[in-house]
C-alpha cells in the first residue's frame, strides 16, 4: 500500500531512529491501547500518492479517545460526532467558499483522495493520553517527510494551522512550494482570532488553478 513512498520509506527503514519507533510502537500496542488502529498509522500515505500531492495539512497528534483517530488529521470516522476543531474548519469553509458542508460527516478521505495529505505529525497515541507519543523518532521521521516532499517538482500548498504546525516551513524551500499560516482551528485559538476569515481554502485553490493544477472541492457531503 506504500509502494508510491517506496523511496522515502526505503530511506526512513535504514536510519537508526526507525528502528527504535518500531521497538517503541511494539511495546505500546501491546501493552497498551493505542491510536489509531495500527494499521491506518501510515493511512495518509496510503490514501495520497506523491505524483497526486496537491495540499498537505499538518495536525499534531491523533485524537485519543475511542473509536476517533483513522490515520488522517482532523479527521473522524463518519458517523461519530465532529470534534470542535473540525467544526471550526467546517464553518470556515462556508463563509470561504460559501459551499455546505454536512456536520454529521467528519471522514475527510474524499479529500485525501484528491491529493490533499492529511499527515499528523505523531503518528500515534496512548488512549487518553494527548502528546504521550511525542517522540523524538516521530520529530525526524517528518524531517524527513518534509525533505521529501520538498523535492517534489509540482505546485503543492502547505496549510500551517497553529504554532506547532508554523515549525514545519522552515522546511519549504521549493519555489513551487507555498504556505499559508494562521492561528489553529481549535475553539481556544480560534475565538481568539487568527482563524476565521483565513481564506485558506480559496487561496489554496487559487494557487493550483494559477499553476495548472485542479483545485480541491472541500465539500463533504
Amino acid at each position: 500500500m506504500l509502494k508510491d513512498w517506496k523511496e522515502l520509506f526505503e530511506a526512513v527503514a535504514a536510519k537508526d531512529y526507525a528502528k527504535t519507533l518500531k521497538s517503541f510502537l511494539d511495546d505500546e500496542y501491546q501493552n497498551h491501547t493505542v491510536y489509531p488502529p495500527r494499521d491506518m498509522v501510515y493511512q495518509a500515505f496510503k490514501l495520497t500518492k506523491p505524483e497526486d500531492l496537491k495540499v498537505v495539512i499538518i495536525g499534531q497528534d491523533p485524537y485519543h479517545n475511542p473509536g476517533q483517530a483513522m490515520g488522517l488529521s482532523f479527521s473522524v470516522p463518519r458517523g461519530l460526532r465532529i470534534p470542535p476543531s473540525l467544526v471550526n474548519i467546517y464553518k470556515e469553509i462556508e463563509d470561504d467558499l460559501r459551499i455546505p458542508m454536512n456536520y454529521q460527516c467528519g471522514d475527510l478521505t474524499p479529500w485525501a483522495q484528491q491529493g490533499v495529505l492529511l499527515l499528523n505529525a505523531y503518528l500515534t497515541v496512548r488512549a487518553n493520553t494527548p502528546l504521550s507519543h511525542a517522540r523524538a523518532e516521530y520529530e525526524s521521521f517528518m524531517a524527513d517527510v518534509m525533505r521529501y516532499i520538498d523535492q517534489l517538482d509540482q505546485p503543492i500548498v502547505f496549510l500551517l494551522w497553529g504554532g506547532f504546525a508554523k515549525k514545519f516551513k522552515s522546511f519549504i524551500t521549493n519555489p513551487k512550494h507555498i504556505a499559508f499560516c494562521s492561528s489553529h482551528p481549535s475553539p481556544m485559538a480560534a475565538n481568539h482570532g487568527g482563524w476565521f476569515k483565513n481564506h485558506h481554502f480559496s487561496q489554496c485553490n487559487a494557487y493550483l488553478v494559477d499553476n495548472g493544477v485542479a483545485p480541491i472541492d472541500w465539500r463533504i457531503e
